[in-house]
């Protein structure tokens, strides 16, 4: 019996479906001017997997991808244009939107990109000007 936790998810009209295995590596908050615009909110939600961990299950020819950078291979549903997940190649990490996946327990531990916010959250989680410094990052913190 397998004991690996999985969740479901799907783009907004269903024809694409994905399926996510294990742990996150991470969650939080993205407030980068990419991120905003892509999700037009004033702040992204991310849970970044290991790119083994993510499975498109159905519907893999309708999902699309933009890049607008080497950093960050967006995907979305040709059909309804809803989002799905961000490749990211140089980190070796996918980010699945966490309120595409059923049941999942989101539970963020940071904000990455605080230097660019619109919107100043006081939730007592790290705020980084951009990265941690293990992905790359200046590791700089910022005050809520």
């Amino acid at each position: 019996m397998n004991s690996t936790k999985s969740h479901k998810g799907h783009c907004f009209c269903g024809a694409v479906e994905l399926l996510v295995s294990g742990e996150p590596e991470a969650m939080g908050y993205c407030h980068c001017d990419s991120c905003r615009h892509w999700s037009a909110g004033p702040v992204n939600a991310f849970s970044l997997w290991k790119p083994d961990a993510v499975q498109i299950i159905r519907g893999e020819k309708n999902a699309v991808t933009y890049q607008k950078t080497p950093q960050s291979h967006r995907k979305w549903c040709r059909t309804c244009g809803g989002h799905l997940l961000t490749e990211h190649p140089e980190l070796d990490l996918t980010d699945v939107y966490p309120a595409i996946l059923s049941e999942f327990p989101f539970s963020p531990g940071v904000h990455v990109h605080y230097q660019e916010t619109v919107l100043r959250i006081r939730d007592g989680l790290p705020k980084f000007r951009d990265l941690p410094e293990e992905i790359g990052g200046s590791g700089i913190s910022m005050e809520e």
